[in-house]
């Protein structure tokens, strides 16, 4: 769509408070008003304004000198997660998938050149990154991220290739825009990815889409495994198919609702 800030229809206010409440993550988990002005560029008044409305509607909270965000703030990304009505029909089955291959499963959806993770059941850790409901990462170099692209027609896939960051986690990500097409592509014709340390060093993973009832990839699913641990002969003989067949469950139940 067009950039149409500059309408009457385009609430600028709003966008300001949008990015005070993004200003608070696990790094900055608690900010004062300088805090929040600089994180978000915004002048002194303007966010002491926002801060406080924010309090008042029980966003926030403020002991006179720093202000957090209260739980209410789920609320806004649980009536996504909600409408969505992914969690309640996969978790069970990532539980059960989870306990048969001892790993753990994820599931994220597509958010411009990120996956957002909406669904997730841990075993060990064997990430340094450190991953839960919400958590961001770039599409291309998971194996969610292509899963998800596989769906996309090959003139909207060029499209997101042309202007996504080429910027790989590791020396390991493919940034060869021809060999990404051909991955992404593959995973169309196979039905599911594999993500070889491109992400993480030590780490692979494998992903295949999730479905809604007219076939379009709504969301994606993915095993992670530890390299040394799991050779990529094994991981395509034996967790390949237990997590093809898992989400063949989870798209008929889909296609159902």
């Amino acid at each position: 769509m067009p950039d149409d800030r500059a309408s009457g229809d385009y609430v600028q206010s709003l966008e300001r408070g949008l990015a005070v409440l993004r200003a608070f993550d696990g790094r900055h988990p608690t900010m004062t008003l300088s805090d929040a002005a600089k994180a978000t560029g915004l002048t002194r008044a303007t966010a002491r304004r926002l801060l406080h409305t924010f309090v008042m509607l029980g966003y926030m909270t403020n002991d006179g000198k720093l202000f957090a965000l209260t739980p209410k703030v789920l609320d806004l990304g649980y009536a996504y997660v909600s409408s969505l009505q992914l969690s309640d029909i996969a978790i069970p089955h990532m539980e059960n998938l989870s306990a048969k291959v001892h790993e753990s499963i994820s599931a994220a959806v597509l958010d411009g050149d990120e996956i957002v993770y909406v669904a997730r059941v841990t075993t060990q850790r064997i990430m340094t990154i450190s991953l839960s409901i919400g958590s961001r990462l770039p599409a291309l170099w998971t194996s969610m991220g292509r899963a998800i692209l596989s769906g996309l027609t090959d003139e909207r896939l060029d499209e997101f290739l042309a202007t996504a960051p080429m910027r790989p986690p590791t020396t390991r990500g493919l940034t060869d825009l021809e060999a990404l097409r051909k991955e992404i592509r593959s995973a169309r014709q196979h039905g599911f990815v594999l993500v070889d340390q491109e992400l993480e060093e030590g780490v692979r993973s494998v992903a295949a889409p999730l479905r809604d009832r007219s076939g379009n990839v709504l969301a994606a699913m993915n095993i992670s495994t530890h390299a040394g641990r799991v050779t990529l002969k094994e991981l395509r003989a034996t967790i390949v198919p237990m997590l093809l067949a898992t989400t063949a469950e989870i798209n008929s139940q889909l296609a159902r609702r």
